[in-house]
C-alpha cells in the first residue's frame, strides 16, 4: 500500500495535523497502535494557549467547537502546604493569558469527528520505519504488513518509531513518576476533598513528592501523585493489587492533611479503580 501523507499516532498532534491537511485539500492517513478510540482514557485536562494550540485549532476550522468544550472555572489555581493550609490562591482567569482548560478526550473526539471515516487506521502498531530515498519511507507494522509514503510525520510520542530516522536520542527516565487516579461524584461523596481542591487546579508540593489535582467537568477530581522514586520502586505499585498499591503510595504522605491524603486513599476505596503509574521520560 502507498499513501501520499502518512502520520503515525492518533493523539492530539497527529489528528490536528491530519485535520489541517484535510481542510487544505490534502489527504492523510493516520496509523494508530490502539485498536479503537475507546481503548483507554486520554488523560486529564490541557490548557490551550493562544500562540500554538488555539492557532492550530483555528487553522483546522475547529475553534468554535473547541470553545464549546471549555471547562469554565478550570483556570482557578491554589497551592497548599502539606497541612492543607492555602499558600496561594488565584481565581479563574487571573493572569491565565487566555489559556482555557479542556479535557483531552473531548478535544480528541472533536478532531476524530472532523476527519473522513477512513482517515484513521486503528490497530496498526509500527515496528520500524526506513528511508527509501528521495523523501519516501516504508513503515513495517507488528503484523508484518508494510506501507510506503511520500511524506512521513511522526506523532507517536516519547517512544516514537519515526524519531530514529532523525536522531539517535532515546528517552531517559527523569527520576519522577506520577500515579494517576480519580474521584467521582466528589461534591456528594467527598465534600471535604472537593472544598480543598476548589474549582480548578490544586498543587501540594514537597521535596521529592507532591499531590496534584484538577477539578474536571462532571463532578470529577483527577489526581496525579508525584514521587521521585526509581523505576524498580514504582514497579511495586502494582495495578493488579490496587489496595496494596494505594497503601504503598499513601505511606509516602504520612502526617499530611487527611483531606489531601484522601485524594490517594479514596481514589481506590470508593471508586474501585486501580491506580495507573506514569513514569516521566525526556
Amino acid at each position: 500500500m502507498t499513501t501520499p501523507v502518512t502520520i503515525v499516532g492518533a493523539g492530539l498532534g497527529g489528528l490536528t495535523a491530519a485535520r489541517v491537511l484535510h481542510v487544505n485539500g490534502i489527504a492523510a492517513t493516520v496509523y494508530e497502535a490502539e485498536p479503537s478510540a475507546e481503548t483507554r482514557t486520554q488523560g486529564g485536562q490541557l490548557d490551550i494557549h493562544p500562540e500554538d494550540g488555539q492557532r492550530a485549532l483555528k487553522a483546522a476550522g475547529l475553534y468554535e467547537r473547541f470553545q464549546s468544550i471549555i471547562h469554565v472555572g478550570g483556570d482557578a489555581l491554589r497551592v497548599l502546604g502539606r497541612d492543607g493550609a492555602v499558600l496561594v490562591e488565584q481565581p479563574d482567569g487571573a493572569d491565565s493569558g487566555g489559556r482555557p482548560e479542556v479535557l483531552r478526550g473531548r478535544l480528541r473526539q472533536i478532531l476524530l469527528d472532523s476527519l473522513p471515516d477512513d482517515a484513521v487506521r486503528w490497530g496498526c502498531k509500527v515496528a520500524s520505519a526506513r528511508s527509501l530515498g528521495d523523501g519516501a519511507h516504508e513503515l513495517t507494522f507488528t503484523d508484518g504488513t508494510t506501507t510506503t509514503t511520500e511524506l512521513l510525520v511522526g506523532a507517536d510520542g516519547a517512544w516514537s518509531r519515526v524519531r530514529p530516522l532523525l536522531s539517535t536520542a532515546t528517552p531517559e527516565y527523569v527520576g519522577m513518576s506520577y500515579v494517576e487516579m480519580y474521584l467521582h461524584d466528589v461534591d456528594a461523596r467527598h465534600p471535604a476533598v472537593a472544598e480543598t481542591v476548589g474549582g480548578g487546579a490544586m498543587y501540594a508540593p514537597a521535596p521529592g513528592k507532591g499531590i496534584l489535582a484538577h477539578r474536571e467537568q462532571g463532578h470529577v477530581i483527577h489526581t496525579y501523585v508525584a514521587l521521585r522514586r526509581s523505576l524498580a520502586w514504582m514497579a511495586a505499585v502494582d495495578a493488579t493489587e490496587p489496595a496494596t498499591a494505594i497503601a504503598r503510595v499513601a505511606a509516602e504522605f504520612d502526617k499530611w492533611a487527611p483531606e489531601l491524603t484522601a485524594l490517594i486513599t479514596d481514589g481506590f476505596t470508593v471508586g474501585g479503580v486501580a491506580p495507573v503509574v506514569r513514569p516521566l521520560f525526556t
